[in-house]
C-alpha cells in the first residue's frame, strides 16, 4: 500500500564532468522545493504526500536547478520527478551517485558523491537509500524517472542519480523511456504553444515487491502533463509493470484516485476541471497512434514502418501466449489469494473464541470475586447487628429486674408505715389496715406475676432475634 505525504529534504549531486552538481536540502520552514518550484504549475508543488519518510530535493547542477524529486526513504525509490522539456540529446555516458546526507545528516559530505569515493566516512551509508549494489545482479536497472534523453547536455548530467530511480526490467525500461520521449516531443510540445508552461511529473507506485529485500519495485509507472498556457489542459499516462506494452491514457482526476486520497497534482489552469477539450482530444489521438506503433509525422521512413509490422505481426503471434500466461499467473495469484484469505479467516476464528473464552472467563471471575467480597464484608455488618441487639435485649431485662425489685421493697415500707400509725388511728383504722393489707398481698401477687412475665417476655425476646438471624426463614403464616 502506499501512503504518501511531504516533509523534510535533502541531496545534491557532483559529477566527474566540468561544473558540479548538488542538491539542495529543503528546510522544513521553507515552501515547497525552494528554488525548484518553477518546475509545478503555478509554482505550486502536489498535495497530499506528506509521509515523514518523503524527502524534498531541488536537484541542481552548476549552481542552476534542474529537476525536483520527490523520494521515500521507506521505499528506497523516488515517488515523483518534476521537470520541464528542454531539448532532447544523445545520452551520456551514465555516472551514477548517491547522497551522503540521506543517510547521515551530520556527514561533512553536502553534495552528492560516487559510492567508491565515500569509503566509511557516511555512518549507516544505505540505510534510507538505494545503492548500487542492490541493483547489480537483481535483474533489474536503474530506471530514470526524469529521461536524461528529454534533456539537454546541461541537464543530463543531473539526472543520473539514484535519487531519480527506480528498479525496471530492462525491457520495460527501454520502453517506458521510448514512449515517454515519443509522447512528450509528438503529442505533447505540439499542444503546448508555450513549451516553457508545459510541466511534466514522471512518478512511480511502489509495491510490496522489494530488490533484495530493501528497493521497492514500483506496481506502475505514471506520467503526468500539463499545459496552463493559453488554453489549459492536462493529461495522465500509466504503464503497467506487468505489461511493457501498455500505456494507458486517462484524466488527471482518474490518474490522482490511483494514488491517494487527498492527492492532488496540479493547480492554476491544470488543476482546474474546464480545460480545453480540443486540444486533449487531439493530445489524445497522437497518444493512441504512438500506442499503437504508428510514426507521427515520419510516415515516409520504410524502414520504421517495415519494423512496426514487424512488431505487430510479432505482436499478434504471440499475444495467446501472452494471454494464456497471463491467464495462469492470474489463477495462480487468485489461488494464493485465495488459500491466504481462507488461512487469515480460520485464524481469525480461532483466535476470536479463545479471546471470547479469555474474556467470558475473565467476567466469571470478577462476578465470583464481586460476590465473595460482599459476603465477607457483610458479616462484620451482621455480627455488629446481633451484637447491638443482644445488648439491648439484656438492657430491657436489667430494666424489668429493677423494677421487679422496686416494687417488692415498697411493699414492707408501707406496711411498717401502717403499723406504726395503728395505736393513733386506733381500733378504727383496722378496716382500713385490713384493706391496706389485702390490698398490699395482692399487690404482691400481682408483682410476682408481672415480674415473672417479664422475665419470660425478656427470653422470649432474645430466643426470638437470635432465631431470625440463624434460622431459615418461612412464610408469614409459619
Amino acid at each position: 500500500e502506499w501512503t504518501m505525504k511531504t516533509s523534510i529534504v535533502f541531496l545534491l549531486c557532483i559529477s566527474v564532468f566540468p561544473g558540479f552538481s548538488q542538491g539542495r536540502v529543503v528546510k522544513e520552514d521553507e515552501t515547497g522545493f525552494a528554488e525548484c518550484n518553477v518546475f509545478f504549475s503555478g509554482q505550486v508543488p502536489p498535495e497530499g504526500f506528506t509521509e515523514p519518510f518523503h524527502v524534498k530535493i531541488c536537484q541542481q547542477y552548476n549552481k542552476e536547478p534542474r529537476f525536483a524529486t520527490l523520494y521515500s526513504t521507506k521505499d528506497k525509490i523516488p515517488l515523483y520527478s518534476a521537470f520541464k522539456f528542454t531539448k532532447p540529446a544523445q545520452s551520456e555516458e551514465e555516472n551514477w551517485l548517491v547522497e551522503p546526507q540521506i543517510d547521515d545528516p551530520e556527514s561533512d559530505l553536502l553534495e552528492m558523491v560516487h559510492e567508491a569515493d565515500i569509503g566509511g566516512t557516511v555512518a549507516s551509508l544505505g540505510a534510507n537509500q538505494a545503492l548500487t549494489s542492490d541493483y547489480v545482479g537483481s535483474g533489474y536497472e536503474r530506471g530514470l524517472l526524469n529521461p536524461s534523453l528529454l534533456n539537454e547536455e546541461d541537464f543530463q548530467v543531473a539526472t543520473y542519480t539514484l535519487t531519480n530511480a527506480v528498479p525496471l526490467s530492462p525491457a520495460l525500461s527501454k520502453s517506458w523511456h521510448r514512449d515517454i520521449g515519443k509522447v512528450v516531443e509528438q503529442a505533447l510540445i505540439p499542444h503546448c504553444s508555450k513549451m516553457d508552461h508545459l510541466y511534466l511529473l514522471a512518478g512511480a507506485i511502489p509495491s510490496s515487491v522489494q530488490v533484495k529485500g530493501k528497493v521497492s519495485v514500483p506496481e506502475s509507472l505514471w506520467l503526468a502533463a500539463c499545459c496552463d498556457a493559453p488554453e489549459g489542459w492536462s493529461l495522465g499516462l500509466v504503464k503497467k509493470m506487468n505489461d511493457e506494452n501498455s500505456l494507458a491514457d486517462l484524466t488527471v482526476r482518474e490518474l490522482e484516485k490511483q494514488l491517494l486520497p487527498g492527492v492532488h497534482l496540479f493547480k492554476g489552469n491544470c488543476g482546474k476541471d474546464k480545460q480545453s477539450q480540443e486540444k486533449r482530444e487531439a493530445v489524445l489521438q497522437v497518444v493512441s497512434q504512438i500506442r499503437s506503433g504508428e510514426q507521427v509525422g515520419t510516415s515516409n521512413n520504410q524502414e520504421t514502418k517495415e519494423s512496426g509490422w514487424v512488431r505487430k505481426v510479432a505482436g499478434i503471434i504471440a499475444t495467446p501466449f501472452i494471454k494464456l500466461l497471463e491467464l495462469l499467473i492470474y489463477i495462480f495469484v487468485e489461488l494464493v489469494k485465495f488459500v491466504f484469505y481462507f488461512l487469515w479467516l480460520v485464524v481469525k476464528r480461532v483466535v476470536g473464541t479463545i479471546l471470547g473464552g479469555v474474556y467470558s472467563l475473565w467476567n466469571g471471575m470478577v462476578s465470583y470475586l464481586k460476590a465473595i467480597s460482599m459476603v465477607l464484608i457483610s458479616i462484620p455488618y451482621d455480627v455488629g447487628r446481633v451484637i447491638v441487639n443482644i445488648f439491648l435485649g439484656f438492657l430491657h431485662i436489667v430494666q424489668d429486674v429493677v423494677s421487679v425489685t422496686y416494687r417488692i421493697l415498697s411493699i414492707p415500707v408501707a406496711f411498717v408505715l401502717h403499723l406504726a400509725a395503728f395505736p393513733y388511728h386506733s381500733i378504727c383504722a383496722i378496716p382500713s389496715v385490713l384493706k391496706d393489707m389485702a390490698t398490699g398481698i395482692w399487690g404482691t401477687f400481682s408483682l410476682v406475676m408481672d415480674a415473672t412475665a417479664a422475665v419470660l417476655h425478656g427470653f422470649y425476646y432474645l430466643a426470638g432475634l437470635i432465631l431470625k438471624r440463624f434460622v431459615p426463614k418461612g412464610s408469614s403464616d409459619d
